[in-house]
């Protein structure tokens, strides 16, 4: 097996529609997407009242990979994947609402520098009325389209959200957005001959204080840049790359956040695959090229993809011209001079982006009042190789 597929992620949760708040009767897609194939995870959750079960035991209706939910106040609670043997997706949090008035915000984390839209919403519909958006309890803007853009969100942007309207139709719950720090790429693949040199960069709003550049490899070495591997250039990490360099790199705060992560494959081998280290988003042209000790194989090259040739080019290089869900998958080229390691490609939907490399093990405390229940989550979050706390509040 080989590296890049070892160490990829377990599984994804998808949303759809992505959004966190419902009102009763809607209905939500949930799917678990492991490399294209959803064998042995299922969909699960937590409720408010307590109820730990599984997707077609008592709700939901198991459908191919997803789960489709026609929603009632009592699914509120926290969704998530998980397989036979425990490992765990992302999870999200969904609160569906009785009231007349919902926030509609994204359940599944954005990056940095993604643009977001927040919609107050009544009865289903984008509320006539104007809307005042709050976060973490107060006030932060006035719109009289009852909807409000974020073009550019910052780590600063992260936090508790809800949306009142003027015509006294209501208040939201609130709803937690998360906003992650994007990893940069440069060149943007994912297999490299040995010495060869690739730059790594968190990127945060431009800024990367208090970011640093980790990694862990296939020998089960993590640490940071700087030690005993790389050197720190302002917002990157410049690694000359040798075959113990293989591994999982990812951008962590000093308080335990984390970036999306890249798999990078050093091949000791004649050939390599060139093919995108970051997701890509559907709809993109992408060029795969078949390389031989670093330039171009001016021979004819097999692309293969999950295990089966699906094109032969004499150029030596493949184009995608427009990509969609069902490119994504493991890929590898062969030539007359030899075959090279596979890689992953990760294909994401316009709008969604998705942490990679994350395990989630949950600890549930359910604290319940004379009046009120209000669940406090506290999700450990474990990439294969680092751990963080992320407090999430479901009211």
């Amino acid at each position: 097996m080989s590296l890049s597929l070892s160490l990829s992620p377990p599984a994804s949760l998808g949303v759809s529609p992505d959004r966190s708040q419902f009102f009763k009767y809607e209905s939500v897609s949930l799917s678990c997407e492991v490399q294209g194939k959803s064998a042995g995870w299922r969909v699960k959750r937590y409720t408010v009242s307590g109820e730990r079960s599984d997707c077609g035991r008592k709700w939901g209706k198991p459908q191919g990979s997803s789960c489709i939910m026609s929603l009632i106040p009592s699914h509120s609670g926290v969704y998530w994947c998980e397989s036979g043997s425990g490992e765990h997706s992302i999870a999200v949090n969904i609160t569906v609402h009785a009231g007349a008035v919902i926030l509609e915000s994204p359940a599944l984390p954005v990056t940095e520098g993604d643009s977001v839209t927040l919609r107050c919403r009544y009865q289903g519909t984008l509320s006539n009325h104007t809307a005042d958006f709050y976060k973490d309890g107060s006030l932060i803007r006035t719109e009289t389209t009852g909807e409000m853009t974020i073009p550019a969100v910052s780590k600063s942007d992260e936090g508790l959200y809800k949306c009142t309207n003027s015509s006294s139709e209501g208040e939201s719950p609130e709803s937690w957005m998360t906003v992650t720090a994007s990893l940069g790429v440069s060149p943007d693949r994912s297999q490299f001959f040995k010495y060869e040199s690739v730059s790594l960069s968190c990127e945060v709003q431009g800024k990367s204080a208090g970011w640093r550049m980790k990694r862990n490899t296939f020998s089960g070495d993590r640490s940071d840049c700087g030690r005993k591997w790389g050197k720190p250039q302002g917002s990157s990490c410049n690694v000359s790359l040798i075959p113990s360099s293989s591994g999982v790199y990812w951008c962590e705060s000093g308080s335990g956040e984390h970036s999306n992560a890249v798999n990078i494959t050093v091949h000791a081998g004649a050939v390599i695959l060139e093919s995108p280290a970051l997701p890509v988003t559907e709809g993109d042209s992408v060029t795969l090229r078949c390389r031989y000790q670093g330039t171009l194989s001016n021979h004819t090259a097999d692309f293969y993809k999950d295990g089966s040739l699906i094109r032969t080019e004499t150029t030596g290089e493949m184009t995608i011209p427009a990509v969609s869900k069902s490119d994504e998958g493991l890929y590898k080229c062969t030539n007359s001079e030899g075959e090279s390691p596979e890689s992953w490609m990760t294909v994401t939907g316009e709008n969604m982006r998705n942490l990679d490399i994350q395990i989630i093990w949950f600890f549930f405390t359910l604290l319940i009042g004379a009046e009120t229940c209000i669940i406090n989550w506290v999700v450990l979050l474990y990439t294969p190789y680092t751990t963080t706390k992320h407090l999430f509040l479901l009211l």
